[in-house]
């Protein structure tokens, strides 16, 4: 095993802009630590938030869609591991690592369950509840065939695990939970997180192009903001978030205290200085980040059913209160905002889940472990799982052959 991985991502990693990023940076960090070479590689532009990977030791190159300049690079690249971010990459580049790399293991990073989400976005926009029916989705077939596709899946949610097994027979075996790789909180730290007396205001986070985010303010703005600001006339809503649009910014309304921060340069300190953190999310999937920021920096929250989702494991101890509908979500919030007693108590849960559930310290070793022994058996896993042999044949007919026909397309411009 030769020891190098390629990374493909979807994006360059924007570890201050979203949750992805910050993952992504924590994957790389796993394949340092293990002695791996990595190459980052995308088809997508830079942005000013992109990290600079090359500042960490990460070897990057620009890559094209529909282009066989990526078949002779990665034939010379010759990678032991190629890991894929999100299925939509896997779709355009998984043929032809099949095919100039055969022996090269097929990891997929997930990032969240995407047809998960999509389903509950339709629900919403139905104002249906949401049931199985709205999992069986034009996404949940590209993305399950890319699962079945891939050696191994990465899946950051316990929960989304459950819903590929029980209700879309995936193998488990196919399937490898992996959630935030996070550094523990030391007692010092926690020691000197700010406290109750020291925030003030409310705060919620989340980059403005994920859709659940933009919704997420839009709830608040319309249904729980005036409900908590007529408790509350002193507090105010500080919402922050990369890529603010110009409709985003039309909720900017200082009299009503719901201020548009934008982007927030340093996450822990926004975080630190106030008091509650607001997620009411009313459909999307994975783990949420900026519930993990909130943790992290000791700011309890109000969050709903699926902000929740995943986040606390098996743990009856949160960091936050849970409720679906406004008046109860405003209600929690001022509690949460008012009483210290109960704000004190969901600041010490949320350290100890971070600890409990995403010390990297945990995962770390397994996780190479399990790497380098599905490599070292990777003709017998394969031959075990034939849907996905299968999958991939018809894949390289046909994805293969209109990727050639754009191609050749894009030679006549």
């Amino acid at each position: 095993m030769n020891k190098k991985i390629l990374i493909i991502g979807f994006v360059w990693p924007e570890p201050k802009s979203s949750a992805a990023g910050s993952r992504m940076m924590q994957l790389i960090e796993v394949f340092q630590s293990g002695g791996y070479e990595v190459a980052f590689a995308t088809a997508c532009a830079k942005t000013d938030n992109a990290f600079d990977l090359s500042s960490i030791g990460v070897s990057i190159q620009n890559i094209t869609l529909n282009d066989s300049s990526f078949d002779v690079f990665v034939k010379d690249l010759n990678p032991s591991i190629v890991l894929f971010d999100r299925f939509m990459v896997e779709e355009q580049f998984g043929w032809r690592v099949a095919e100039q790399c055969p022996d090269a293991l097929r990891l997929l990073d997930t990032e969240d369950l995407h047809c998960l989400r999509k389903g509950r976005e339709q629900a919403l926009k139905d104002q249906a509840i949401f049931d199985k029916s709205y999992l069986q989705n034009e996404t949940a077939k590209r993305e399950i065939a890319s699962i079945l596709r891939c050696d191994l899946t990465f899946m950051i949610s316990q929960v989304e695990i459950e819903i590929l097994v029980n209700q879309f027979k995936v193998d488990e075996h196919l399937l490898y939970h992996l959630p935030f790789l996070l550094d523990s909180i030391t007692p010092e730290a926690q020691k000197n997180t700010p406290k109750f007396k020291d925030r003030n205001h409310f705060i919620t986070i989340g980059n403005f192009m994920h859709k659940p985010n933009f919704d997420s303010v839009m709830f608040l703005k319309t249904d729980i903001w005036p409900l908590i600001k007529k408790e509350l006339p002193k507090a105010e809503m500080h919402i922050y978030g990369s890529y603010v649009s110009e409709k985003a910014m039309q909720l900017n309304n200082p009299k009503e205290g719901f201020l548009i921060k934008g982007f927030a340069e340093d996450v822990n300190q926004v975080m630190q200085e106030a008091k509650v953190c607001l997620a009411p999310l009313r459909f999307g999937a994975g783990l949420k980040g900026k519930l993990i920021d909130a943790m992290i920096n000791g700011t309890p929250c109000v969050t709903t059913t699926i902000g929740a989702e995943g986040m606390f494991g098996s743990l009856k101890d949160t960091n936050a209160f849970i409720a679906d509908d406004a008046n109860t979500f405003a209600k929690q919030a001022i509690e949460l905002y008012s009483n210290k007693i109960y704000w004190n108590g969901k600041q010490k849960n949320g350290f100890m889940i971070i600890n409990t559930l995403y010390d990297k310290a945990i995962y770390t070793q397994d996780l190479l472990y399990k790497i380098e022994t599905l490599y070292t058996g990777l003709k017998l896993h394969r031959q075990q799982h034939f849907y996905g042999q299968m999958l991939m044949h018809h894949t390289m007919q046909s994805t293969k052959f209109m990727s050639k026909w754009i191609e050749e397309k894009n030679k006549i411009k």
